[in-house]
């Protein structure tokens, strides 16, 4: 705080502003009281409003101290100026001398000529900028911290304001092409293939807060508390399965619980409460300026977790505000959505819930697992879903191609509604035949594995009856936290894994996740390709306490029973060496303290880096297995970021370099007699898993849904006309032989791939 400005000056000002914005009068008659109450109360010469309007402008709506001339008239695009800049990052400025920053732009109409100071921040509503405030004055003023957070928590409240006076309304900020009564297709990435036809829900968390100003913090400060055991009440009773399905999404809600746990966070909602905010608007708040600093990370994993917390902040808004958080769903419902949080999703019945289209959200979000796991069809990145779609709009959502169908007509909600029907038969055969062994017509064995994150993968053990789990990804439940769980959570989950997996084997890859996810250093640097910086193995090496502790976990979740574990990000024999070293490390402090060993042990690597091609011959003498991640080395062999849009399908596994590489490796493996595996996704495709069969694979990992149309595939193939098809194409110069293996597979009766 500085002595010109306090924390019952913020006080003052927010009743004061709470008084305007109640009053009677247009929106634009009270605006102008507000820019006047806060240059007359924070000292400035100058306040002004900027507000979103459609196609991205912000139009000065309000000002004190420059000419109202201006007003409705200023225009600036987001990036645009000093003011277009602060929406465009969604970041405060401060900056005593505004006019010699690079970004400045001077407006004559405005008369802001004598004005040398700006602080600037986005004016934030449901997490999105739809404004910004200025304050401005004539002496070159350097603005401190705790002024700016007082601008911030002053913009919040204006935020409000032209929130609930709809300032902008919907239709302006999507113009609508062409006749609405047609229909209309948008587009965006599948998260979980499947056709959905049904109507349109909202999906609307945002809790509007009636209340912004309060006189009594310690008041609000016993809601918030008695909010927080409610929290944690509803959370614990989901963990506990008192809601169904619930129980076996136990992993991911205990890292929810742990949100609704974190100090820091209660500790700055308090904070924003003794500033004089209503508990609800400080939750608010303190969730904006999280999101905002998030929204900034380069690591999309990380800002992945933006969903939990969304989901974590509304959910504490609908509790103080006494709202109900469950959804009342039609029988066919396509839930329209921003994004949502894993236990947001779990409020639906999933048996009325046909599909999900979000505008925001990734592959490895906690709902988009979830989703999965329940067999419900996404469709994320849809661009405008939320100014498109309008609530019980027919919809059909065809997530297979990453379509949106808005008002379909009778015609296409049939053909749909057919593919549908197909889609069920087909699933009910490959449950039909989950029993049969998946070998070929010419008698070939092949061994069929999950990849799995999360304990709701495992249900696909049994939905399948796969062979195990040839991959679990062990760090997917902990991406959220800043460090490790101790040995006792990790032990406890390790053994639930064991116990859920039934005899079968599970192969557990240690942490595969980067600095910037675990804080395993004080003062991690950030990293301009995280794909290819410290992560994985080199991370864990370098910090070997994370390698030791997740390994002791290990062996104790295993004693008694097979114990399967590989490294990821190997790039060198001697890098293999290391880890192994740690483990055996940590077998003899086992055995030594009078554990009980595993039943047997096996140890091995993921190969995914292109530089362990020609370290094979001194690999293989001391892996026990090798798995190939398909995924990564594909990337790697073509520099190519396979997250890269613009790159997804530009090079094809079914390339005749990537064939001869994995020809290779299997025919190395197989002179060393070692086992070698494919956990990429390559395996769960079933055109590309003949070609792997042709090469010579015989173990495959892939998700559970790709396990019955590979099966399928397996058990129509005669091997021996694949394999010198195969080999035969290695020497194409085409950059693909995928439209050629399919035309084979076709003709010889293995079906549609």
């Amino acid at each position: 705080m500085t002595a010109g400005f306090s924390a019952v000056d913020l006080r003052r000002l927010l009743s004061r502003l709470r008084d305007v914005m109640a009053g009677i009068g247009a929106v634009q008659e009270r605006l102008d009281k507000v820019v006047a109450l806060i240059a007359q109360d924070m000292r400035c010469d100058v306040c002004s409003c900027y507000v979103m309007r459609a196609g991205e402008v912000l139009e000065l709506f309000a000002t004190f101290g420059l000419s109202q001339k201006a007003v409705h008239l200023t225009r600036l695009r987001v990036g645009e100026g000093l003011v277009g800049e602060i929406a465009a990052h969604a970041r405060a400025v401060a900056l005593a001398d505004a006019w010699s920053h690079p970004q400045f732009v001077y407006r004559p109409e405005t008369g802001e000529d004598f004005f040398r100071s700006l602080m600037g921040v986005p004016m934030l509503q449901a997490g999105r900028v739809i404004g910004v405030l200025v304050v401005q004055t004539k002496l070159e003023r350097p603005f401190n911290d705790w002024e700016v957070e007082t601008l911030e928590t002053v913009a919040m409240v204006i935020a409000e304001l032209i929130a609930a006076a709809q300032v902008v309304k919907r239709e302006e900020l999507f113009q609508t092409e062409g006749n609405a009564l047609l229909h209309v297709r948008l587009s965006g990435i599948s998260l979980n293939a499947g056709v959905g036809v049904g109507v349109a829900v909202m999906h609307k968390p945002h809790v509007r807060i009636g209340r912004l100003v309060s006189d009594d913090p310690i008041a609000e400060q016993h809601r918030l508390h008695g909010a927080l055991d409610g929290l944690r009440a509803e959370v614990d009773a989901l963990i506990h399965g008192s809601r169904g399905e619930a129980e076996a999404f136990g992993d991911i809600l205990e890292v929810y619980r742990m949100f609704a746990d974190d100090r820091g966070w209660i500790s700055r909602i308090s904070e924003v409460i003794a500033s004089g905010l209503t508990a609800e608007a400080a939750v608010q708040k303190v969730h904006d300026d999280t999101r905002v600093r998030m929204m900034q990370v380069n690591d999309p994993i990380l800002r992945e977790r933006l969903q939990d917390l969304d989901d974590l902040a509304n959910r504490l808004l609908s509790i103080l505000a006494g709202v109900t958080t469950r959804g009342e769903l039609p029988d066919n419902a396509i839930l329209v959505c921003r994004s949502i949080g894993p236990t947001e999703l779990l409020d639906y019945d999933r048996r009325k819930l046909k599909g999900l289209v979000m505008e925001e959200g990734s592959p490895t979000m906690h709902a988009a697992v979830m989703a999965k796991a329940l067999d419900i069809p996404v469709v994320a990145q849809v661009q405008g879903a939320l100014a498109r779609i309008d609530s019980f709009d027919q919809i059909v959502l065809d997530a297979n191609a990453g379509q949106v169908i808005l008002r379909p007509s009778d015609e296409v909600i049939d053909l749909y509604s057919a593919a549908i029907e197909a889609r069920a038969q087909q699933k009910a055969a490959y449950a039909a035949v989950k029993n049969l062994p998946a070998v070929t017509k010419d008698g070939v064995d092949v061994a069929l594995h999950i990849n799995a994150g999360f304990l709701l993968d495992l249900a696909g053990l049994a939905e399948t009856n796969a062979a195990g789990i040839g991959l679990y990804r062990t760090e997917m439940p902990f991406l959220a936290l800043r460090t490790l769980p101790d040995v006792k959570a990790q032990h406890a989950l390790y053994g639930q894994v064991i116990a859920e997996a039934k005899g079968k084997p599970v192969t557990f890859r240690t942490l595969d996740v980067g600095g910037d996810k675990i804080a395993a250093s004080s003062a991690t640097l950030p990293e301009d390709n995280p794909a290819m910086g410290w992560r994985s193995i080199r991370l864990t090496l370098d910090r070997p306490s994370l390698l030791r502790q997740q390994l002791r976990a290990l062996i104790r979740a295993t004693a008694g029973v097979q114990l399967r574990v590989m490294f990821p990000m190997i790039a060198s024999i001697a890098e293999f060496a290391a880890a192994k070293a740690i483990f055996d490390m940590e077998m003899d402090r086992h055995l030594a303290q009078g554990g009980q060993a595993p039943k047997s042990v096996k140890v091995g690597t993921m190969l995914e880096v292109p530089s362990l091609l020609w370290q094979l011959d001194g690999l293989l003498k001391q892996a026990d297995f090798i798995s190939i991640g398909t995924n990564d080395l594909l990337q790697f062999i073509y520099a190519a970021d396979r997250g890269n849009t613009r790159l997804a399908n530009r090079y094809d596994p079914l390339s005749p370099a990537m064939l001869q590489i994995l020809k290779r490796i299997i025919d190395h493996c197989g002179e060393r007699d070692v086992e070698v595996s494919i956990c990429g996704e390559m395996a769960a495709k079933p055109l590309d898993a003949l070609a792997l069969l042709a090469l010579g694979f015989r173990n495959l990992s892939m998700s559970a849904s790709g396990i019955g149309p590979v099966r399928d595939a397996i058990r129509k193939a005669v091997l021996s006309e694949f394999e010198p098809f195969v080999l035969d194409l290695l020497g194409s110069e085409e950059p693909s032989v995928r439209e050629r293996l399919r035309a084979f597979a076709l003709d010889r009766g293995v079906g549609a791939l």
